[in-house]
């Protein structure tokens, strides 16, 4: 690879595994609502896909980071246990709950929040620095509020409802009585979105003292796993519910257990660590549209012209916030090629 396009491959990966994960999130909204649809508890789902996790990512996280694995302490390991519990037993089972409710519009439209809440709580935790003072920092501020405008919007305006196309590509049988509750799914969508960017913000600062995102992927994974089946246990008590055939359901789990709890986890993970937690929340509107689109063109669910202004407003905003924060990294070159700079004039001139 030429010294410029490896330049240019290294400093936009960040941004090319941001977009593979949207296009796996993409996928896992229309596979699971299948395998709801289908008869599979979302609880028991949360429970098997993070336990396939574990044991997928358990042989790479041993041999590649054998020598750079941080010494599990007793402290490391709570941070974790909480870290898990934050992100898979109470974020991922409110917002699979919520999906069951809703439809996977709404939810990828409610999803968006993420980013504005992370970039408040690290505003608030200082692990961004917003300098009205330089258009790049008000770009940071304006986006935010341009993003929470295009939320709104895709939430409370409907608008005319797009043709429809007559049929779909696909189409979900649905063997159980799936009661749709859009308050209840709502409010959990929403309380999950809460919790999640608390669990964005906290893997910024675990990674400082566990800085081996196989081993954390790993780690999450299996504790997450853990206490998902002893809350399932608590509130599932039909034996039924906890087998799966080789049917939607199986494909579901290891889709979601393989690529996204175990391949896309790691993938944030590396991107929090290098970009930090707002970078990685700002690609989510990606998924929103690519979910918008094929829902209406594979499984025909309304399109409300609403969720598009939204959803354009939306990323207009979050974009406006990417631009922003690209100012984060130049001003950091500069600084440490002006560190640098005085560090070689006061080794040259040792009176000065």
């Amino acid at each position: 690879m030429e010294p410029a396009a490896s330049h240019h491959y290294w400093r936009f990966k960040p941004h090319i595994l941001m977009v593979l994960c949207q296009l796996g999130y993409t996928f896992l909204y229309f596979i699971t609502e299948a395998s709801f649809k289908h008869g599979m508890n979302p609880h028991v789902y949360v429970t098997y896909r993070h336990i396939v996790a574990g044991f997928v990512m358990f042989p790479f996280a041993y041999f590649l980071e054998r020598d750079k694995r941080p010494k599990m302490t007793l402290v490391i390991f709570l941070e974790i246990f909480l870290l898990s519990f934050l992100g898979v037993t109470l974020t991922l089972n409110m917002y699979f709950t919520s999906l069951r409710c809703t439809s996977p519009t709404l939810v990828a439209s409610m999803i968006n929040t993420i980013a504005c809440l992370t970039f408040i709580i690290a505003v608030i935790l200082r692990l961004e620095v917003v300098d009205l003072q330089n258009p790049r920092g008000i770009a940071k501020v304006v986006g935010t509020l341009v993003s929470l405008a295009g939320v709104m919007t895709m939430t409370l305006y409907k608008g005319p409802i797009m043709p429809s196309l007559g049929h779909s590509a696909i189409h979900f049988k649905q063997t159980a009585a799936i009661q749709e509750n859009w308050l209840k799914g709502s409010v959990l969508t929403v309380a999950s979105c809460l919790t999640w960017s608390i669990w964005y913000i906290m893997q910024a600062y675990t990674l400082k003292r566990y800085p081996a995102q196989l081993s954390l992927t790993t780690w999450m994974s299996f504790l997450g796993g853990a206490q998902s089946a002893v809350f399932t246990s608590m509130i599932e008590h039909k034996g039924a519910a906890w087998r799966i055939g080789f049917d939607i359901d199986l494909w579901s789990t290891i889709y979601g257990g393989i690529v996204v709890s175990g391949l896309i986890v790691y993938m944030q993970l590396w991107c929090t660590k290098e970009k930090g937690p707002v970078f990685v929340t700002m690609f989510n509107p990606l998924s929103t549209l690519l979910v918008a689109v094929l829902a209406y063109f594979v499984v025909n669910e309304k399109l409300y012209t609403g969720s598009i202004v939204g959803g354009t407003v939306v990323i207009s905003g979050l974009y406006l916030l990417l631009w922003g924060k690209e100012g984060d990294k130049e001003e950091q070159v500069t600084t440490i090629e002006h560190q640098y700079i005085t560090h070689e004039v006061d080794q040259e001139d040792p009176k000065k």
